[in-house]
């Protein structure tokens, strides 16, 4: 993975400082929506096709975009099929995402719940994040109810791990000890 984020990150640079000039909200979602593309079975066997030009490849790649793309889009999707390297646009993604987040002091953050949590619970979860981490926190709930109780927050590098699954392990691995 280090390998793919060392190949990636030029590329995310040299989008983001075309994206600062632009509508940069506009742009990240426009990274996310190539990177979904990207990460198709069916787009990767039409970029290794030998058979097709990195013409094709790139046209066939722009028209499934939702989005309309912009000239400076249209040459960075070039570079990439020219250089065979359509396959990282996820990793890119990730990247232009981080980029995107410290310039506006904020970060991503993962909740998993064991239960469907309400808008105004997210709510002040969130905000009691933010105190706790320092930072605005954009957040993204899902649910797995193998946590039996609690949340699990993922910050970056940093877990916050509440839920009932986590205490059951520490108490075993203090029993266990």
């Amino acid at each position: 993975m280090a390998e793919l984020a060392t190949i990636a990150r030029p590329y995310a640079e040299a989008l983001f400082r075309v994206a600062q000039s632009g509508n940069l909200q506009a742009w990240s979602d426009l990274v996310d929506e190539m990177a979904a593309v990207a990460a198709l079975p069916e787009l990767k066997e039409l970029a290794s096709n030998p058979r097709l030009s990195d013409a094709q490849i790139a046209e066939t790649f722009l028209s499934v975009l939702k989005s309309s793309t912009s000239p400076e889009a249209k040459n960075f999707v070039n570079a990439l099929v020219e250089n065979s390297r359509l396959a990282l646009l996820p990793e890119i993604a990730e990247q232009f995402q981080l980029l995107k987040n410290a310039q506006q002091g904020s970060a991503d953050a993962e909740i998993v719940s064991a239960f469907p949590m309400q808008d105004a619970q997210v709510g002040d979860l969130v905000a009691a994040l933010e105190k706790k981490f320092g930072r605005k926190l954009n957040p993204s709930v899902t649910v797995d109810p193998s946590l039996i109780g609690g949340v699990r927050v993922v910050v970056g590098d940093e877990v916050l791990d509440t839920s009932v699954r986590a205490k059951l392990q520490q108490m075993q691995t203090a029993l266990a000890s």
